[in-house]
């Protein structure tokens, strides 16, 4: 199935955020891979930068926080590569507001939560109807705690781990192959990993390289890379009297 060189036997694929980051890196590992990609964001000067550079990937500038418009640009991509086997949603928002800003707040659970999810049900359902598809979704090791650096970022990634979770629920109690996928990174050297103190920081092609393989598994949970799965073991067992008085 991935390999087949017939179009229309070739996996379909959409990245939605594919402008920079591991975005990009994603969407040039899977048209590499002989998959048919469509790629989408905001910055269009930067997909067509990205359809210069790898012609077969078709682009369609979006904002997912703009939801009524972003469903008819990824129907209309939908239709253009042929169908949907794979979506993933790499876009995200956050911001070290210690201070609170309201306005970078808003920012961030405008895109990571009412966009996102906008974008999530569109494409659950879409799976549903087909009766098979794939969802991969990147939150963050961020959402297993709450933060003081970044309290909208945090928050908004703990939502989107909790309703992937329940998707994979509701996809396990379907009789359809519907898989989802939830990647947690930690720090990639995108324009994410703000503040000092940061550590572990990935390049984006190791990042990538380590997400498509767990793609092409169908991992239900993946920590990116993989030794961020101490940071979230330690998480786990902190206790909240010790973690609030950091």
């Amino acid at each position: 199935m991935y390999f087949c060189n017939n179009r229309n036997q070739m996996t379909k694929a959409i990245i939605i955020g594919a402008t920079s980051g591991i975005g990009r890196g994603l969407a040039l590992l899977l048209s590499m891979d002989d998959y048919v990609v469509g790629a989408t964001g905001r910055r269009i000067s930067l997909l067509e930068e990205l359809k210069t550079e790898h012609p077969s990937i078709l682009i369609k500038q979006m904002d997912v926080t703009d939801c009524e418009n972003a469903i008819q640009q990824l129907k209309q991509l939908i239709a253009e590569i042929g169908g949907l086997d794979l979506l993933v949603l790499s876009s995200g928002a956050g911001f070290i507001n210690i201070d609170l800003d309201f306005e970078k707040e808003k920012v961030a659970t405008e895109t990571n939560v009412s966009g996102w999810t906008c974008i999530v049900d569109y494409v659950y359902k879409y799976f549903e109807k087909q009766k098979s598809g794939h969802l991969v979704a990147i939150s963050s090791i961020a959402g297993l705690r709450g933060s003081r650096f970044a309290p909208a970022y945090g928050a908004s990634k703990a939502y989107q781990i909790n309703y992937l979770e329940g998707l994979r629920q509701k996809a396990g109690k379907s009789k359809s192959p519907i898989y989802v996928t939830d990647i947690r990174p930690g720090f990639v050297d995108t324009a994410m990993a703000q503040g000092e103190g940061i550590f572990w920081v990935a390049p984006v092609e190791k990042a990538a390289r380590q997400i498509f393989k767990a793609i092409k598994r169908k991992r239900k949970v993946v920590y990116v890379t993989n030794r961020w799965r101490v940071v979230a073991f330690i998480f786990r067992i902190i206790p909240r009297w010790l973690y609030e008085r950091y």
